[in-house]
């Protein structure tokens, strides 16, 4: 493959480049989103560990085609109804072998998806940690007083978080990679966090975490894909919902339902954020013949399925869910592994679609 460009942002592709900004109020300097480090001389290939906004050469889109093409004979049909049917035994086996060790710090979070934490002011480099006997007992305090504030306000026909003003649901949970860090992060006494994860063995996993929070938090057993099954909100009520390489786990037939289904959650105003494999990823095209199910569609070793998006294909299915673009970008990353000298092509991408806000009644005259 021929070296990569840098490449600034275009309308609807890669993003435009972006400074390290200033907080206003605190005078710190915030993470910039996606990162500034641009390869401008392919012989630097092998300086850093990653290159951000790589653009991708005519020759080497051209062989990603090329490969994905070679390897897209689909498995029988009985083969396919077996990953269907099994779908929840293979994840839940997935989480009964990696457990926490699966945990990543996604320090991206909040720098990419602010919705996440819209009243902090934060340096998104590090997230302090709680040190001292006396901020942890402090900490233990204002843990116990949320619980009893929520339990007060609480009656047995509510639902858990009914009070909240500020609620987050994360579809796709897993072990609480996004969670745990909302949870610690975001500090605002409204917020109330769902999550839920087609594994039982993840949520009992988040369930048992230390920072599991009932008070703050509510974790549940749920397939995004039955859009007949109930959430433990009612339509409507949610400010944020989070997608984070969930979709791309549900078969391609199921995936348009389940972002509808999810839209009449929001609230007017309401926010759906993704972030997913993009087509052509390193990912998809490392799979080799007897793995792909669909276009575009794969099963792993350990029998979990893949899909990888392009950006129009999520803008159709968040549109057609009744929502409205905000973002939907592409992440070409360069990764690079200096001890071996290789590099490694990652294609992600990030979506942000809002539910229409209510419009105020046009006075006459």
């Amino acid at each position: 493959m021929a070296a990569p460009h840098a490449v600034a942002g275009v309308e609807g592709g890669s993003r435009e480049t972006e400074l390290p900004a200033s907080d206003p109020a605190t005078g710190e300097v915030k993470r910039p989103q996606f990162g500034t480090r641009f390869l401008t001389d392919p012989r630097q290939v092998f300086q850093h560990n990653a290159w951000d906004n790589v653009e991708w050469t005519e020759e080497q889109e051209a062989s990603a085609k090329k490969k994905v093409l070679e390897n897209n004979q689909p498995l029988p049909s009985e083969k396919q109804e077996e990953y269907e049917g099994r779908a929840n035994e293979y994840w839940n086996d997935f989480y009964t072998i990696h457990e926490n060790r699966f945990f990543k710090d996604r320090h991206w979070l909040f720098t990419e998806f602010p919705e996440l934490a819209p009243q902090c002011s934060l340096n998104h480099d590090s997230h302090p940690e709680v040190s001292g006997a006396d901020d942890s007992q402090q900490d233990s305090l204002d843990r116990e007083q949320r619980r009893d504030v929520a339990a007060l306000s609480l009656t047995d026909d509510d639902t858990p978080g009914s009070s909240a003003t500020y609620r987050i649901l994360e579809v796709g949970c897993g072990v609480g990679n996004t969670v745990f860090p909302i949870l610690k992060t975001n500090n605002d006494p409204g917020l109330f966090v769902y999550c839920c994860d087609f594994s039982s063995t993840a949520v009992e996993l988040v369930k048992t975490n230390p920072e599991y929070d009932s008070g703050r938090c509510f974790a549940f057993v749920h397939d995004l894909s039955d859009v007949e099954a109930n959430y433990p909100v009612p339509d409507g009520s949610l400010d944020v919902i989070v997608l984070i390489f969930v979709l791309s786990a549900l078969h391609p037939d199921k995936m348009q339902a389940s972002i509808r289904r999810l839209a009449r959650l929001l609230k007017p105003g309401g926010v759906m954020l993704l972030r997913d494999y993009g087509r052509y990823d390193m990912a998809q095209l490392r799979f080799k013949k007897g793995r792909c199910l669909s276009e575009n569609f794969y099963v792993r070793g350990d029998g979990t399925r893949v899909y990888f998006f392009t950006q129009d294909e999520l803008h159709e299915m968040f549109t057609e869910a009744g929502l409205e673009k905000v973002q939907n970008l592409v992440d070409r990353r360069l990764q690079v592994n200096r001890g071996k000298q290789l590099t490694m092509y990652r294609v992600w991408i990030q979506c942000k679609y809002r539910k229409a806000p209510v419009q105020p009644p046009e006075t006459e005259g």
